[in-house]
């Protein structure tokens, strides 16, 4: 069994994490933190989840938290380089499901990999979505800049960041696919008298309402024909097996930095 803090053990991601955690016949929860000054502190993880005693309790020490552990899964939006730091320099592996990392965050999540971490860093841990990045991939490959390209995405109404990290991956696939500059050629939304739409830009938008746990659709579009390429998720746990899954990968690679494809083998 994997050994497996979850980081934010509270959160609406976190209580899936623990849940399945629990449930999985590789993994075992060893630890569980949230932010100083949680309501949660101090509870049994478990309990907190929803899902039975886990003998765990949720601290806001996470040296205490990494004591005896193999792997860390952090879905946070904040702290995540300082929690990678130290778990890397513990030996665990580390699974990052935050979205809105910084071009800097990036640059260090490389750096911690090529000394020694294994680590796992994704836009969406979903099978399914990584499904989608390749579909549209192959999809803009073959169709071509003829064709004009919309992205639409919604998520629940405490989402804090828009576009969402999935929508922007996608929106990076097309303009990979078609030598684009993602800066340059995303417009975000329209609005008054903006004149039609130009050949040379993807439309990006965000739908804020209700508990949708998150929609995405690619739409490709000419004269006389669609293509759509939509992804539902209906339940946070899609994520959540997602992440499981990649700490099995974690736990016989090299050290290196990877995504969900590779854990997928959709590269």
């Amino acid at each position: 069994m994997i050994q497996t803090v979850v980081i934010g053990a509270a959160g609406r991601m976190g209580r899936r994490l623990v849940a399945n955690i629990m449930e999985s016949t590789t993994l075992a929860l060893s630890g569980a933190t949230e932010y100083a000054g949680s309501p949660f502190l101090g509870q049994d993880a478990g309990l907190v989840a929803g899902c039975g005693e886990a003998k765990v309790v949720i601290t806001a020490d996470l040296e205490k938290a990494l004591e005896g552990a193999e792997a860390v899964i952090n879905f946070a939006t904040s702290g995540v380089i300082e929690t990678t730091r130290a778990a890397v320099a513990k030996g665990c592996a580390v699974v990052i499901g935050t979205t809105a990392l910084k071009p800097e965050e990036k640059a260090e999540l490389a750096e911690l990999a090529k000394k020694s971490g294994r680590i796992v860093s994704a836009y969406n841990m979903s099978v399914g979505v990584n499904l989608l990045f390749k579909l549209v991939k192959e999809a803009a490959t073959i169709l071509g800049p003829a064709y004009d390209v919309e992205i639409t995405e919604m998520h629940h109404n405490q989402k804090k960041d828009a576009p969402s990290g999935t929508a922007v991956r996608l929106a990076e696939v097309v303009c990979e696919a078609w030598n684009w500059d993602y800066d340059k050629d995303v417009r975000h939304g329209r609005e008054g008298l903006v004149g039609a739409r130009t050949k040379h830009e993807i439309g990006m938008h965000s739908l804020r309402g209700g508990d949708v746990v998150g929609d995405h659709s690619v739409i490709f579009a000419i004269n006389g024909e669609r293509v759509e390429l939509t992804h539902k998720a209906s339940s946070r746990d899609t994520f959540a097996k997602g992440a499981l899954r990649a700490v099995e990968f974690l736990a016989n690679a090299k050290p290196g930095l990877y995504d969900m494809q590779d854990v997928l083998g959709l590269k």
